[in-house]
């Protein structure tokens, strides 16, 4: 698969003149290792070599790296949009100018609270100098934006943050959550609990109704709401509703530090992330190394841990945040609890837990799995075989909706232990086959169907034309025709109920 990078952010300094508790990369002095003036700007012309449309500067402070202008022009010239985030400590007039001058975008200035929360975050002075910037911004008909990173320590603030961007005509607002990297490592009781994602998915949906300031959810905020699709839709201008489709890092985006480092995310630091140096190997050789960024490019559904690797929606959303994962739980492949829709799930699975009539629950598993609330029928099938493990009928249903999920080892074991109490279950011998077929053991799948086929009652045909579909998959369409055939022999009128084509058109062709 080519995989073509649309946007970037460029740490272009390490160097700051804050210390703000929750800054994510520990920034303080620039580096002696920070790529010169020369070196970025041939940096910036390999942008446009690997076909980058947008990028945004950062730091550090990225304003303190006094040939920012020339970065910006140059990317400019290229074709590439550059926006600016920034503490807003020197945006001035004549800084606006000479961004707007170099094609600057859009200058977004980090608020994180009213006049004593922001101070304390950063340090004394710096929410009067994000007032004066956008005023600025304002004055010179900029546009203009602001970010948030929301900790315990000013959750409670957010209406009063937005009305102080309203009062100075902030266009855009970007609203994410603190994660225990660099400095709030040290501060992990700061960071908000899993709960509060929905409460910020609802509380952007509110803003966003409003209709005042566009607001945009950062990649740690989801998942799969109705409510969150409907923010990014408005977000990103889109006709039709936008779902999460998974982290873009290595595929569509990617980080460049301030030494010219390339990785897949600049949150995702670690130096086992790194993929290459310019200074060493070309961009477009980097980005286009087919071994390069595999942590992402490579992830799969089932490489997660936990309800990710169960999901509904995992082959889409792949788990959400990688560096929510990471950061939180130590690793790229466990489970992200800071997803509203597992939330959701853990809900139910607590409320599932305090039954115990296991027909009861097994009503609501079919009412599920008949709605096709795949999920949530999963989750009712587990407490069912918590209590009874061998439950027969249950085993059954769980590799159907697994199968639905997508789970297919799950349900290939759950009709393993179908067939160890029935070994002619046709019902189980499908599953299985289907199963195994779905995990590239297509040989040992297409066996278990065949051993189906013979084991079909009237009440379980559909195994000819599960492996009709399997040969056809494996354009092997005389196969598919035949077992289809054989089915039509053995239950006279099959054809028909399962394709939809009457049987007399197989017989005159």
């Amino acid at each position: 698969m080519d995989y073509l990078p649309v946007t970037a952010v460029w740490e272009i300094t390490m160097g700051c003149n804050m210390r703000c508790d929750h800054c994510g990369s520990s920034c303080a002095e620039p580096l002696p290792d920070e790529l010169t003036t020369e070196e970025a700007l041939d940096l910036c012309d390999d942008l446009k070599r690997v076909g980058l449309k947008w990028i945004t500067l950062s730091g550090g402070e990225p304003l303190t790296r006094t040939d920012w202008p020339k970065l910006a022009g140059r990317l400019t010239a290229n074709g590439i949009k550059p926006n600016i985030i920034t503490n807003g400590w020197l945006v001035n007039e004549e800084m606006v100018k000479t961004a707007q001058a170099n094609g600057v975008e859009t200058i977004s200035i980090s608020l994180d609270g009213n006049r004593e929360t922001h101070d304390a975050i950063r340090k004394k002075g710096a929410f009067d100098k994000v007032i004066s910037a956008f005023q600025v911004l304002n004055a010179c008909n900029h546009v203009s934006a602001s970010n948030t990173t929301v900790t315990k320590h000013n959750l409670h603030q957010l209406d009063e943050i937005k009305e102080i961007l309203l009062e100075n005509n902030v266009d855009l607002w970007q609203i994410q959550i603190g994660l225990p990297m660099g400095n709030i490592a040290e501060d992990r009781e700061s960071v908000v609990d899993p709960s509060v994602i929905e409460y910020l998915i609802d509380y952007s949906h509110q803003v966003t109704m409003e209709g005042r300031i566009k607001v945009f959810p950062a990649d740690c905020l989801g998942y799969y709401t109705e409510k969150e699709s409907i923010v990014r839709q408005i977000s990103m201008n889109v006709p039709t509703a936008v779902l999460w489709q998974g982290c873009n890092a290595g595929k569509r985006s990617f980080g460049i530090l301030h030494n010219g480092d390339i990785l897949g995310c600049t949150s995702i630091r670690d130096a086992s992330m790194i993929e290459g140096n310019i200074r060493e190997r070309p961009l477009t050789e980097i980005w286009n190394d087919p071994d390069a960024f595999n942590w992402s490019r490579s992830l799969k559904k089932s490489d997660l841990s936990g309800l990710c690797g169960e999901c509904a929606y995992g082959d889409a959303c792949l788990g959400g945040c990688p560096n929510t994962r990471l950061t939180l739980n130590g690793s790229i492949h466990a489970e992200n609890q800071y997803c509203v829709y597992h939330t959701t799930m853990e809900v139910t699975r607590e409320k599932l837990a305090v039954y115990t009539d296991t027909e009861e629950l097994m009503e609501t598993a079919w009412a599920y799995a008949n709605q096709q609330k795949w999920q949530l029928a999963s989750l009712t099938l587990k407490r069912v075989l918590e209590l009874a493990p061998q439950r027969l009928d249950a085993l059954e249903l769980f590799g159907f909706v697994s199968y639905n999920l997508s789970n297919f080892t799950q349900a290939k074991e759950a009709n393993e232990e179908v067939l160890k109490m029935d070994p002619e279950n046709p019902y189980a011998l499908k599953g299985l086959g289907l199963s195994l077929h779905r995990l590239n053991r297509t040989e040992e799948g297409i066996a278990s169907l065949l051993k189906a086929t013979e084991a079909a009652t009237p009440r379980h045909m559909d195994s000819f034309y599960d492996l009709s579909i399997v040969y056809s998959e494996l354009n092997q369409p005389d196969k598919a025709r035949e077992i289809l055939e054989q089915g039509e022999k053995r239950f006279p009128g099959y054809i028909g109920r399962y394709t939809g084509v009457p049987s007399s058109y197989y017989s005159a062709v």
